[in-house]
């Protein structure tokens, strides 16, 4: 008998259609096994070497671990990203990821959220997540769709961008040369309000990088060359700081103490980014074009670099001149 009840009142499947084709499982009712049973004998009438797809039992974390060998260690910071979805994994006890609930991956970031940690930190690693299942999907490893794939992500309130003013500039410059023991943070904080340079980029910068009066940043934040223009006095004062003191090594701690030492406050986190904001600020007030500013800065769309767009002079000078005609002016009473 190729359909069998058990003890417990399911019904088992053991089916042997063509000779060393045995196939078994167990269903809950007598007419799930019958398609089975009807199913694996009309599939080996069209292909006698067909089999049954066992379900996919591999945890979460098995499929991240997949993710990074067959893709994930190509990217640039391959390893961190690998221990964020590991940690994320863990967090949601590993499910078999076949079954991961988008109900429960929010009710954890609910309360995470909750701890503090930021909505921009929980929507990047919803990205990461997704992309382990979305890039597993397009190399055949699984054959499901993403069980994260409409779950929206979190709201972020947009910031305030923090610059620093001339007199700001000239404030942090006199901190640094007055009490910092580390020779490399005043031409690093240098290179970065010339060039509107990520700290690291400054920080990283080779001799065979700067010449010409043009510094080329390799090794960015999105991986493409670019070059930047720089006066001719600074490309000296470089040139003379690496013969002195050789090569920057991690100075941003030391910057840090110096800006703690002046009347500047920054919001959190944006300490050694405030001068690449600083360069962008300045270049849009003094008429710089914002196109141009994008390419400078190495921002891969235009709408990165818009955030500094209403620092231009004339931004928005059009809501004066084409608005209604407003009867603001009126006779001033005495009372």
């Amino acid at each position: 008998m190729a359909i069998t009840q058990q003890p417990d009142g399911r019904w088992k499947v053991d089916v042997e259609p063509i000779k060393g084709k045995r196939f078994r499982k167990t269903f809950k009712t007598k007419g799930e096994a019958q398609r089975f049973e009807a199913s694996c004998r009309a599939k080996l009438v069209e292909d006698k070497h067909w089999s049954p797809k066992p379900k996919d039992k591999r945890r979460l974390s098995d499929l991240m671990q997949l993710w990074y060998d067959l893709h994930g260690h190509s990217l640039r910071y391959a390893a961190g990203r690998l221990r964020k979805l590991l940690y994320l994994a863990d967090r949601l006890r590993d499910p078999v990821a076949i079954r991961l609930d988008p109900h429960v991956y929010a009710n954890d970031r609910r309360l995470r959220m909750e701890a503090g940690t930021s909505p921009k930190t929980l929507n990047n690693e919803l990205g990461y997540l997704r992309a382990v299942y979305n890039e597993l999907r397009g190399l055949g490893v699984i054959d499901y769709p993403n069980p994260l794939e409409l779950v929206k992500p979190l709201r972020v309130q947009e910031r305030e961008l923090s610059w620093l003013t001339n007199e700001q500039i000239a404030e942090l410059l006199q901190a640094i040369r007055s009490g910092c023991d580390n020779p490399h943070v005043e031409i690093i904080v240098l290179i970065c309000l010339a060039t509107g340079a990520r700290w690291s980029e400054a920080e990283k910068l080779k001799p065979h990088s700067v010449r010409n009066r043009v510094i080329t940043f390799s090794g960015t934040k999105s991986g493409k060359v670019r070059s930047v223009p720089i006066s001719v006095e600074l490309e000296a004062r470089i040139v003379r700081h690496w013969r002195e003191h050789g090569q920057p090594n991690s100075a941003i701690t030391a910057f840090r103490r110096a800006l703690a030492r002046t009347t500047i406050k920054l919001p959190k986190g944006q300490a050694a980014h405030a001068l690449r904001h600083t360069f962008a600020s300045h270049f849009i007030q003094n008429g710089g074009n914002i196109v141009t500013l994008q390419r400078i800065l190495g921002h891969s769309s235009l709408a990165m670099t818009m955030r500094y767009a209403h620092l231009a002079p004339d931004h928005l000078v059009d809501a004066i001149n084409f608005g209604p005609g407003l009867p603001i002016s009126y006779p001033f009473q005495q009372t």
